[in-house]
């Protein structure tokens, strides 16, 4: 069965045959037919199965009343003695709270709020630890901002009281395959999920990954699970997919993903796109250490915005920031 692959644009000089891809900031009027057992071909977009064009131009729905007709800023909030980006800088609550209200300041439209360290090799943490990391936080920052906040865990007693503090989304690295309570629990408060791709647990994820088709086998992935969720009570239009870069991904597996980004509007849903300060970013920039790696997230978030994802993971808030009103000032047309 073949996927179908938007090729986006921003172009000034709109075809008249164009289509609006996912309601935001970028069109298309040509899609990539692509196969699992045959080369891929270009097509116009008008001959696309009807069902699939119609997820592809949908206007998504609002996100935590975030619109995403425009990109999102989601900033990283890893308040763990051990994360790969900051050494645990925010482990400290004080300090995450004055973090997460620098990045509110910068531009964040939502902060995402982690008590479990995922890198490589990262070892699981009990949950009574998770909660006591994260709810006091997420209850300090809800007393003195609006802004939606979003808890990064596999685990229904940590999403619990992260919503319970204050909390508005759930982000699973999981999948949604890590505790069978977790999606029932979002469905009975009607809370929107994100649902990102990873092969294997962060202890073993990046020993050896491998994949038939990177790019389809993450759509198919993704696809199903996003199924599971429906038939769990959480629709579509409550629903950010991911396709979780870095999560058992080889350098080559995340720069095919990053290619194909596009693809992942055929989900019929907002896309997440979590790159920011990737080993895979040092390892073409040639920057070590992981909180130097700015620039290069910014040139792949930028890339990610060319393709239409709507929803941005990052760390360097107010530098993104910043890149992005010159990217759409010199990229997107006044009228849109």
């Amino acid at each position: 069965m073949p996927h179908y692959r938007p090729i986006p644009r921003t172009d000034h000089a709109r075809a008249t045959t164009a289509l609006p891809l996912a309601g935001g900031w970028c069109w298309f009027d040509t899609v990539e037919e692509m196969h699992r057992d045959a080369p891929p071909r270009l097509i116009p977009a008008q001959d696309v199965p009807a069902p699939m064009l119609t997820r592809l131009t949908s206007p998504r729905a609002p996100v935590t009343g975030l619109d995403m007709a425009r990109p999102t800023l989601m900033g990283i909030l890893n308040v763990t003695p051990d994360s790969f980006s900051d050494g645990g800088a925010h482990f400290d609550p004080d300090v995450a709270l004055a973090g997460a209200e620098a990045m509110i300041a910068g531009g964040a439209g939502i902060i995402d709020i982690g008590g479990e360290s995922t890198r490589p090799g990262a070892s699981e943490v009990p949950v009574d630890e998770e909660i006591a990391r994260t709810a006091p936080v997420i209850a300090a920052l809800r007393q003195r901002s609006d802004v939606p906040i979003s808890i990064d865990t596999r685990k229904a007693p940590v999403a619990r009281a992260a919503h319970q503090a204050g909390a508005s989304l759930v982000n699973d690295v999981a999948g949604f395959t890590f505790d069978p309570a977790l999606a029932p629990f979002c469905a009975e408060m009607g809370l929107p999920v994100c649902v990102m791709h990873a092969q294997g647990t962060p202890d073993v994820m990046q020993t050896d990954p491998r994949y038939d088709n990177v790019a389809l086998d993450i759509f198919d992935w993704l696809e199903e699970r996003i199924a599971a969720l429906e038939a769990a009570g959480i629709p579509r239009s409550r629903i950010i997919a991911d396709p979780g870069i870095g999560f058992g991904k080889t350098l080559e597996h995340n720069l095919t993903l990053l290619h194909n980004l596009a693809l992942f509007h055929g989900l019929g849903c907002a896309v997440l796109l979590g790159a920011s300060r990737k080993r895979f970013i040092g390892t073409i920039g040639g920057t070590e250490e992981a909180r130097h790696r700015a620039p290069g997230s910014i040139a792949v978030t930028l890339a990610g915005v060319a393709q239409g994802i709507q929803i941005h993971r990052v760390h360097d808030v107010a530098e993104m920031q910043e890149a992005l009103k010159l990217w759409i000032a010199a990229t997107v047309p006044a009228e849109n």
